[in-house]
This record gives C-alpha cells, sequence and structure tokens, in this order.
C-alpha cells in the first residue's frame, strides 16, 4: 500500500513537471525622441507593411498586439509610453510558444526608428 502511494506520488510530480508556464517574454526596447501617438500610429503600419495582422491596437493603452498570418505563427506586442516629450517603445514577441530572442526584435526598432526621421 505505502509502495502505491509513492508511485502514485511520484506520477503525481512528474506530470506536475510536464505542466511548467513558459518562459518569459524579454521585450527589447528603447527611448525615441517622438510623440507616442505617431510612434504607435507607425509601428503599426510597419507591422502591417511587414504583412502583420493587427490584432488589438489601443492608444490610449499604448499598445498594439499583431500576428504573421505565415507558419510558425509570430505574435508581436508593441508598447509605447510617454517618457516626458519622448516615447519609451517596448517590442516582444513568441513564435508559436516560444520567446523571441529579444535581439530578433532589432530590425523592428531599426525600422521604426528609420520611419520617423530618427536614425543615426
Amino acid at each position: 500500500m505505502i509502495l502505491r502511494g509513492l508511485l502514485l506520488s511520484g506520477i503525481l510530480l512528474i506530470l506536475t513537471a510536464c505542466a511548467t508556464t513558459s518562459a518569459p517574454v524579454a521585450p527589447r526596447s528603447m527611448i525615441m525622441a517622438a510623440n507616442p501617438q505617431e510612434v504607435l500610429r507607425e509601428g503599426i503600419a510597419m507591422l502591417a507593411e511587414r504583412g502583420y495582422v493587427i490584432r488589438h491596437a489601443d492608444t490610449d493603452l499604448g499598445r498594439a498586439e499583431a500576428v504573421s498570418a505565415t507558419w510558425p505563427g509570430y505574435e508581436i506586442l508593441l508598447q509605447v509610453e510617454s517618457e516626458g516629450e519622448d516615447s519609451w517603445v517596448s517590442f516582444s514577441g513568441r513564435r508559436g510558444t516560444q520567446p523571441l530572442a529579444p535581439y530578433s526584435l532589432d530590425p523592428l526598432l531599426v525600422d521604426l526608428q528609420a520611419r520617423l526621421g530618427l536614425a543615426p
């Protein structure tokens, strides 16, 4: 009876370990010398031009969620917050259930900078 209880406990422990949450998504962010609404508007336009479908966008919250229409299904989150007269811009994303590496989001930041006329 004790052996049976230990076996059952072991199985439950193994199954619980399989049900852990996925890794957190690490954002890539920077400060841009532009109005937050303009940054969000240009960011949404840029994502749409890259083939993303804008699932949700809210200027009051300063965020937009976009998904790629192609496999393997990238999800991108753009967040823009007021930072004085500037904007704090952050991109994060997932490919399926896996978070994207922060450096893979750099092209989005660079493209957005260029669209706003802020590229070095």
